[in-house]
């Protein structure tokens, strides 16, 4: 009778133990597009630049390891076979979203935390309908059938969605709106644009969108200081404000920095730079959490695949980086190009003037990026024909297209820095794996992306 007590009270004890160990609060960040050479870009800018001595907060993290990302398809993945893969833990096709490729819908972890009673908050820095926010909610065999993810998206029942703005409220063959507004307010979700009068709502749901002033894929890059525009942190402090007031004792975040990949389609080094440092702000938002609840709070960083083949140094530096240059940035390639396009739209004629002016003024050439004689004599000659004569052929990526004098100017830029890029497009690079709190040990060996979120339902007991 004595050992049978004895071997109860252990189990009791054991199963107590178990139930301590699983995490109330369970924070998952993904830097999209975010591979080793952005971390690294982002770290060394931390040091040389910023002059930190303490690394990035996630490298500080107690558990650091690497995944790979490759899809049921390609070695080299989309966004939404990867986010696929990041919330269910199930490898499919490039561009097929929350479904096996034959097409057999899958469970996010989302989904079974929240059927569990848990809180849900998805924040991202571009489209809440896009690959990663939606591999969250939606089944759909095409990334692209954003009107069928935004109803998935009105009807998960999650209590907060941000990001940028839905694709799915305009047919996208006649352009004419649809009703999926309609379908959002008939699930109970309050729909606001920007952060103001946030705290003062009462809906359980809420979808947060950019301000009707900020109308652009993403919520705006942080080097552009867009004036209204939401922030990543700003996002995610509201999503977590609305968790805890919504009455959440455990609860769920996904939270994406998006911009990172729409700025390595760029092969804009300066922007993913500040990207990086940026999701480093909003990850701190979740660390702050953490301190003050640390043995009920789990944070997992890593990224879905690796854009733009970004390496550190080039033929120009040799064994060095000059990232210094990047301060003297003030705009986006994609807002460059996007200026650039402006001019020929306009009735006032331009001249190279003109433009010496602008580039001294948002990137600090010749004042204080030393761009040379011929580079100078090169973009006046690429300015002439693109811009007055009009005869520049733009590079397309998935997100913009580049003019041919904005990639010569981006180019030159990088020759000062030291960037390097091989590719406009997704590469198949180790991706970064970062974990501190309760379970974080067990992301500590080499991963696959399907492994992460098996990981996290096992230490949510799950």
């Amino acid at each position: 009778m004595k050992h049978r007590f004895t071997s109860a009270l252990a189990a009791l004890f054991a199963s107590t133990a178990l139930f301590a160990a699983q995490p109330k609060y369970i924070f998952y960040y993904i830097g999209d597009g975010m591979g080793m050479g952005q971390v690294m870009g982002a770290e060394a800018y931390n040091r040389t630049v910023l002059g930190n001595t303490d690394n990035l907060l996630m490298m500080q993290f107690p558990v650091a390891s690497v995944a790979t990302s490759y899809s049921a398809s390609s070695p080299v993945t989309d966004s939404a076979a990867a986010g696929t893969a990041l919330a269910s833990g199930n490898k499919t096709r490039n561009g097929m979203l929350g479904v096996t490729p034959d097409t057999t819908a899958v469970t996010s972890i989302a989904k079974t935390l929240f059927d569990d009673g848990y809180g849900v908050g998805l924040v991202t820095s571009v489209y809440p309908d896009d690959a990663n926010p939606g591999a969250f909610y939606a089944h759909v065999p095409s990334r692209s059938m954003y009107y069928e993810i935004g109803k998935e998206a009105a009807s998960c029942g999650y209590d907060f969605i941000g990001g940028s703005n839905l694709r799915g409220t305009r047919d996208k063959k006649t352009k004419q709106p649809t009703d999926l507004l309609e379908i959002f307010a008939e699930n109970n979700v309050r729909v606001i644009r920007g952060a103001e009068g946030m705290d003062t709502i009462t809906s359980r749901r809420v979808l947060m969108l950019s301000p009707d002033s900020v109308r652009i894929s993403n919520i705006g890059f942080t080097i552009d200081s867009i004036p209204g525009a939401l922030t990543l942190p700003v996002m995610t402090e509201a999503c977590l404000k609305h968790l805890q007031r919504n009455g959440r004792d455990r609860f769920f975040m996904m939270v994406e920095g998006g911009n990172i990949d729409h700025a390595g389609h760029a092969n804009d080094g300066g922007t993913v730079i500040k990207e990086v440092i940026n999701f480093q702000e909003a990850l701190k938002i979740a660390y702050d959490f953490y301190l003050a609840h640390p043995d009920e709070t789990l944070i997992v960083v890593t990224a879905d695949h690796e854009t733009g083949g970004m390496g550190l140094a080039n033929n120009s530096v040799g064994y060095n980086l000059k990232l210094h240059y990047y301060d003297h940035q003030k705009i986006s390639k994609d807002e460059f190009s996007d200026y650039c396009r402006s001019l020929l739209n306009s009735r006032r004629v331009y001249k190279w003037d003109d433009m010496k002016e602008f580039l001294t003024e948002k990137l600090g050439f010749w004042t204080h990026v030393p761009v040379t004689e011929q580079q100078t004599e090169q973009l006046k000659e690429l300015f002439d024909r693109c811009v007055v004569r009009r005869e520049g052929v733009d590079t397309k990526t998935l997100y913009n297209n580049f003019s041919e004098f904005a990639v010569k100017v981006f180019n030159v830029l990088d020759s000062f820095t030291g960037l390097g890029w091989t590719t406009g497009g997704h590469t198949g690079g180790l991706v970064p794996v970062y974990a501190i709190g309760v379970g974080a040990e067990k992301f500590a060996s080499f991963n696959d992306n399907t492994d992460i979120p098996k990981i996290i339902m096992e230490i949510a007991g799950k």
